[in-house]
């Protein structure tokens, strides 16, 4: 367990030693974990006033922690504890019937569009709550990464703290290989391979988080293959290098041809031609996982295009 000590002159501060459990979880996660009942806005709002550090000086909210460092925790004001929301019962059986891939450490689902990763912000639940509603009470389940909430496919869920550490690992040394099927507005130029451009994220007035490229933002490489040719529009495959926040949809963006179904970051072209297909959602979808854990066989994971994405793609090839 981490290990805590007070600071005389702030006696409410508390100073958390990171230890073996914790090390390579993001510390917006971390804090969440430590700080139960206290919104995520508050909690990034505490991070970019500087109220948390980590071993005396600032980092972002996706710093991943390292086994010793000293996280200060601020004393911030808790809601009173209740209980985890209940997951619907239709809802849970989605789940279960979305689990492609477990074994001893690791669980692999295909999570459907319109399903948050996690509860917060006005949400009470997510993925992860419903997968700790359907296995034992205080059965370790954390994320491995994340999906918007409106993209479908492939997420890792670690069953054990080492397979945590270690994805999270490969994931910043850059082993993991993620794929991504996208349909995009537009006739994409088959030479258009590589999209580097850094992104930077903005808060609007109404709390929305929207990210922009922009020349003072993160660095940020994305891979894009042509798939097919279709009617107005092209199915690409998306690899991306980088991993940052909505990254491949602000890529396609700034290439000049938007998702479809993207309200976000759609043009008008885009969002004319999600309705005239009757698309009801976000055209992105996490297809092919690729990786492989210590002293185990080589992963190669795939999930296939939910029936309302390949029906989009069948009524435009006929």
């Amino acid at each position: 367990m981490p290990t805590e000590s007070n600071n005389s002159g702030a006696a409410r501060v508390r100073h958390v030693t990171v230890d073996e459990n914790a090390s390579g979880q993001r510390l917006d996660n971390f804090l969440a974990r430590e700080l139960k009942g206290v919104p995520r806005t508050r909690l990034y709002r505490a991070l970019r006033k500087g109220e948390v550090r980590v071993n005396k000086g600032r980092v972002g909210a996706d710093y991943r922690l390292v086994s010793g460092d000293v996280v200060r925790i601020p004393p911030l004001r808790q809601l009173a504890p209740r209980d985890p929301a209940e997951v619907p019962r239709q809802r849970l059986e989605e789940i279960a019937g979305r689990v492609v891939y477990e074994d001893a450490g690791l669980l692999v689902v295909n999570k459907p569009s319109g399903l948050a990763v996690h509860g917060g912000s006005g949400l009470n639940y997510g993925l992860i709550e419903g997968l700790r509603q359907l296995r034992q009470q205080g059965h370790y389940l954390e994320l491995v990464h994340r999906l918007d909430r409106d993209t479908s496919g492939l997420i890792l869920v670690a069953k054990r703290p080492a397979v945590l550490r270690e994805l999270h690992r490969q994931l910043r040394e850059k082993h993991v290989d993620k794929r991504y099927l996208a349909l995009v507005a537009g006739h994409w130029p088959a030479a258009l391979k590589t999209v580097e451009a850094p992104l930077e994220k903005n808060m609007l007035q109404s709390g929305e988080r929207m990210v922009r490229v922009g020349r003072e933002g993160r660095h940020a490489v994305t891979q894009f293959n042509v798939l097919e040719r279709l009617t107005g529009a092209t199915l690409i495959e998306a690899v991306p290098i980088t991993g940052r926040t909505h990254q491949i949809r602000v890529h396609a963006r700034h290439a000049g041809f938007p998702l479809l179904g993207d309200d976000k970051y759609g043009s008008e072209r885009s969002a004319a031609r999600t309705r005239d297909l009757g698309l009801q959602r976000l055209f992105l979808h996490a297809w092919k996982l690729n990786f492989t854990l210590p002293d185990e066989p080589p992963l190669a994971l795939q999930a296939d295009l939910d029936h309302d994405l390949e029906s989009i793609l069948e009524s435009l090839r006929n």
